[in-house]
């Protein structure tokens, strides 16, 4: 049994949305189903533009007691981009019920990685819904986390990254940025981050097209080096002398990749050698992923 590591996330920021109209007016924000949110459950969802590019990706934890009138949400944001967000909340605030603010100084997220439960009444422990493999995510005062982790083995972000390379679960602010990608490009669709069955939300008619469809042809993929370490993010991946992708940011020989699915077959039914940066590469389907990748099935 593998023993759980604890790994604060200081790169990570809380928001709070709180109030009766709160999961309303989220719900009809955000990509992901926040009306079925129960408490104690966490959620990945995006802001997206009118076009359908991701402005914000974000965690969304539902951090009130079932019965209350009054609602309260946390949302779990890379830290570049949670002033932005709020900004971009308040604008569509108009005359809803809600409170928008950062949480308290001093609070922060860590990672438990490896850990399928965790209780206390310090800290909120969510099971991190995008895979099993990436643990729980606590929240909570830094004193309560730091004294918490002394309990654990204790690592590093670059560890939480890595593992969340191999699983193929992208991150923005890492993998890509602010309108830069579709969900579908960031797999949101594959981890429930996307509710096609809900109301309107921005951007839903340009994802929901995409979906019934089937025209999203760039996929995030794992990627490993196979014969080193990891080069500068942002590089091109390459069959042969054509582009067919990028990568985002490298952790060790691992790292997640925005890659043409259509390139990369015919990538593959050329025999061209797969690069980045002249190392060689090699890529993995994810164990969520329902869409078909070429020489992966």
């Amino acid at each position: 049994m593998v023993a759980p590591q604890f790994i604060p996330l200081p790169e990570r920021n809380l928001l709070i949305v709180a109030g009766k109209d709160a999961a309303h007016f989220l719900h009809n924000l955000v990509t992901a189903n926040i009306e079925t949110l129960k408490p104690g459950e966490m959620r990945p969802a995006a802001l997206l533009t009118p076009q359908g590019k991701i402005i914000a990706e974000m965690l969304v934890a539902n951090a009130g007691e079932e019965g209350d009138a009054e609602r309260l949400y946390l949302l779990d944001v890379a830290a570049g981009f949670a002033e932005p967000l709020l900004e971009k909340l308040a604008q569509y605030k108009l005359r809803a019920e809600v409170t928008l603010g950062q949480a308290p100084a001093g609070t922060m997220v860590a990672v438990l990685l490896d850990a399928a439960e965790f209780a206390t009444d310090e800290v909120y422990a969510f099971a991190d819904p995008r895979h099993a493999g990436l643990g729980l995510r606590l929240v909570g005062p830094e004193a309560a986390l730091a004294a918490i982790g002394k309990g654990f083995t204790q690592a590093g972000a670059e560890i939480y990254h890595q593992r969340r390379a191999r699983l193929g679960v992208p991150e923005i602010g890492k993998d890509y940025t602010t309108l830069d990608a579709f969900p579908h490009e960031v797999l949101l669709d594959q981890l429930a981050g996307v509710d096609f069955r809900k109301g309107c939300y921005i951007g839903q008619e340009v994802v929901s097209r995409m979906e019934h469809r089937g025209t999203a042809r760039t996929r995030a993929l794992p990627l490993r080096f196979t014969n080193g370490f990891g080069v500068i993010g942002g590089a091109p991946v390459m069959a042969g002398d054509r582009a067919i992708g990028e990568i985002g940011e490298c952790f060790g020989d691992r790292a997640i990749a925005r890659i043409r699915l259509d390139r990369l077959e015919d990538a593959l039914a050329g025999g061209a050698s797969l690069t980045v940066g002249g190392v060689a590469v090699a890529f993995d389907k994810p164990d969520f992923a329902r869409f078909p990748v070429p020489g992966l099935g």
